[in-house]
């Protein structure tokens, strides 16, 4: 069965259904997949600009008692490996990424028992002293609800408390795949789907946007696939609280779950199908950091108009021994050969600086960076 029709249709600005989604799956016809979400991202981008954020990753406790089966990274409560970063530790972080032109800063950690909710928002206040103009993009649903249990309040007033000292939007680690039969498998102590989306919902409602993900190859099935994207559109269609769409590939290394080892076709493909069906989100991330740089430019012809953060420091995934590492300068020059215009960008997706051409002031910014 021909999947002409199916492409057909998004790019007629018809909705696809999960029915449809299944069936892209299924068919190893990637690059007319691509060829068509290229099409669908330029509706929304019609300039052939590719942009990026200057950020640095944050991971201000590696102490957490969900203990996902594919995470590396995590240390359980009392163990002699586990840590909790002293503010000034966070602060000297924060100015380094500020002196390189950052404005971006995904502050994120384990579910840590043993911290108080007074701790995020003490934090929070304290770096927006120092620090007024950075956007705190951090905190992903499953550590809000963290702080939702320790604290005793609701999820609105965790939420209302934290945009009040800070936070500015919320990432969106812990979606994995939306659906119960895979996350029971992976990550049972973790927030539920629904829950998951609820918090997204309220980020929204108390004046803040968040982030869509995906994680594929943990033994999920095509189906589970289709269904997180459904959940997604839906959400988002209730609440408009996504700004922007990120898959990545399950990394299995030093993590105890042996999962599906995702080809760059794989997720290339993931990347179309994606761009196809949520035709509500308007931002699409290449995941350099788990694929690449050269799959992550690769993407950029499969629906992605954004190549990420900079990530100046990352530590998750590395735990899991993936350990690509681009700069402001690499990022620049990948995406020029994609033959797209680079552009710095803030959290919200409002471009700061383009860079069209060798102007010395350009030339100084990709020195410094």
């Amino acid at each position: 069965m021909s999947i002409d029709p199916i492409l057909d249709k998004a790019l007629r600005g018809e909705r696809l259904t999960m029915e449809d989604a299944v069936r892209l799956y299924e068919s190893d016809e990637i690059e007319k997949m691509g060829w068509a979400a290229n099409e669908v991202m330029k509706k929304w981008h019609p300039e052939p600009i590719t942009t990026f954020v200057i950020g640095r990753n944050v991971n201000y406790t590696n102490v957490c008692d969900t203990y996902c089966t594919f995470c590396a990274f995590y240390r359980r409560p009392g163990s002699d490996e586990g840590y909790v970063l002293s503010n000034e530790e966070i602060f000297q972080k924060i100015q380094e990424t500020v002196d390189v032109d950052g404005t971006e800063i995904l502050m994120q950690g384990g579910t840590n028992p043993n911290l108080p909710f007074s701790y995020y928002t003490d934090l929070l206040r304290a770096i927006k002293e120092r620090f007024p103009n950075i956007t705190m993009h951090s905190f992903s649903p499953a550590e809000i609800y963290k702080m939702v249990e320790v604290s005793g309040l609701s999820l609105e007033e965790v939420l209302t408390e934290l945009h009040e000292a800070g936070l500015d939007s919320l990432p969106g680690g812990g979606a994995e795949i939306l659906t119960e039969a895979t996350r029971k498998k992976v990550s049972r102590l973790k927030c539920t789907a629904e829950e998951w989306l609820e918090c997204m919902k309220m980020a929204k409602k108390v004046g803040m946007h968040g982030t869509a993900t995906m994680v594929i190859g943990l033994t999920e099935t095509i189906e589970e696939r289709a269904e997180h994207l459904q959940r997604i559109r839906d959400t988002q269609d209730e609440a408009n609280c996504f700004l922007a769409f990120i898959s990545w590939t399950f990394q299995q290394e030093n993590t105890s779950l042996r999962g599906e080892i995702i080809s760059p076709e794989g997720y290339l493909k993931n990347v179309a199908i994606s761009r196809l069906f949520l035709d509500n989100i308007p931002n699409f991330q290449s995941s350099w950091v788990t694929m690449g740089p050269e799959v992550g430019k690769k993407s950029l012809e499969f629906g992605c108009n954004d190549f990420g953060s900079t990530m100046i420091e990352e530590n998750v995934v590395s735990a899991a021994g993936t350990t690509h590492k681009v700069n402001t300068n690499q990022i620049i020059q990948l995406i020029r050969e994609a033959g797209k215009i680079p552009a710095q960008r803030d959290t919200k997706y409002n471009i700061l600086r383009r860079f069209d051409g060798d102007s010395k002031v350009q030339k100084d910014f990709i020195m410094q960076n």
